[in-house]
């Protein structure tokens, strides 16, 4: 079974971009492509269509409209949107998120003739290397060569001891997520209110420009004070802070004087910024007072930072696989072993009102007293 593509796109250059960086994939079939996304829903009424690839500023119907449509007419095709690095359209990229795109990745700067030729740059080379991963994450497509198990061998969830849940009290909460984290992060986040107890650090596979919008709706969500990390930063219990996209974010110092640092070393998990070295560090220093939550996302970025916390006697949560646009990242930790509880969004949002958010006692505590 192919892959049913439509390109939608005002720009034709782009819209041959995309055809060629999927020619060469004989489980995608282009079935079509539109200037705009009033023509592109008429060819979904015509052809059935997997996957749309959808560009948010487009004359006569732009990208929003046609999800707000799409969400009308209830068509199943999944949306990958095609967006711009602008701060506009990182806004329009989480509203379109918010509507019900799966995932998204940004244009490629116009490269000219000559810069292809003495930088050996290619946009189609570029589109394809962003597309293709996503693409399959969404529809479950092994890459050639991969095992069902990419992680390894699963462990027996006992090789790593449990927190007593009930007793037990994080100082600070370390968040991961990538394919379907903005929606979730934000659907979390609209469900608690602030103040906080400990600080939470957030990392979430972004560019730049993405990742201040990101902190900017949760702060507007929940009320606590969200940034964008700055390097040197030290940690505040009533900050959210969220990792720079293109900066690894991690943590120095000691639990009484933790500092945030950025770096941009190698790619970790083929990701800048990744989760694993920010939990790898934080359950470093913070040893059994750590919460780690893996929230949806492809790959495994996160499996080894969160064996790194259970290592540490610290807490593990991941999203259960019903809730995820890809299940991923929280298999690759299930498979590990390297997890105390499995939870839906609406779960979480009620352990962090208890565990993390100042003023909800939590309920089996108070039983006790």
């Amino acid at each position: 079974m192919k892959v049913k593509v439509l390109i939608t796109d005002d720009s034709v250059v782009y819209r041959s971009q995309i055809r060629a960086s999927l020619a060469d994939l004989d489980w995608i079939e282009v079935v079509g492509a539109a200037s705009n996304g009033r023509l592109a829903l008429e060819k979904m009424q015509q052809t059935a269509v997997d996957l749309l690839i959808l560009d948010l500023e487009m004359p006569e119907m732009d990208g929003i409209a046609t999800l707000k449509e799409i969400n009308q007419k209830g068509y199943k095709s999944k949306v990958l949107v095609f967006s711009s690095t602008s701060q506009a359209g990182s806004e329009k990229t989480l509203e379109a998120l918010r509507l019900g795109a799966s995932d998204f990745i940004t244009k490629p700067d116009s490269i000219s003739a000559k810069d292809q030729v003495l930088n050996g740059e290619n946009p189609t080379h570029k589109i394809k290397a962003a597309l293709e991963p996503r693409i399959r994450a969404l529809f479950s497509i092994s890459a050639p060569g991969s095992s069902v198990n990419a992680t390894g061998a699963a462990l027996n969830s006992s090789s790593y001891g449990k927190v007593i849940w009930d007793l037990w009290t994080p100082k600070l909460v370390v968040i991961g997520s990538s394919t379907g984290g903005p929606t979730v992060l934000e659907k979390i986040f609209g469900g608690v209110k602030g103040p906080l107890k400990c600080p939470i650090l957030i990392t979430q596979h972004m560019p730049p420009v993405f990742t201040a919008t990101l902190a900017a709706r949760i702060e507007k969500l929940c009320g606590v004070p969200t940034h964008e990390a700055k390097h040197g930063a030290r940690l505040d219990k009533n900050t959210i802070l969220v990792a720079p996209g293109n900066y690894h974010m991690i943590l120095s110092g000691t639990k009484e004087d933790a500092t945030v640092l950025l770096n941009q070393d190698p790619l970790v998990n083929s990701v800048r910024p990744a989760v694993d070295p920010l939990f790898e560090t934080a359950a470093s220093i913070f040893k059994e007072g750590v919460l780690g939550i893996v929230l949806t996302g492809m790959g495994a970025d996160g499996k080894v930072g969160a064996e790194y916390i259970k290592q540490n006697s610290g807490a593990v949560v991941i999203q259960n696989e019903l809730s995820c646009i890809v299940y991923g990242m929280p298999r690759a930790v299930h498979e590990s072993g390297a997890f105390d509880k499995v939870m839906d969004p609406e779960e979480i949002i009620q352990m962090l009102n208890e565990k993390v958010f100042a003023g909800v006692l939590n309920t089996s505590i108070k039983k006790a007293i």
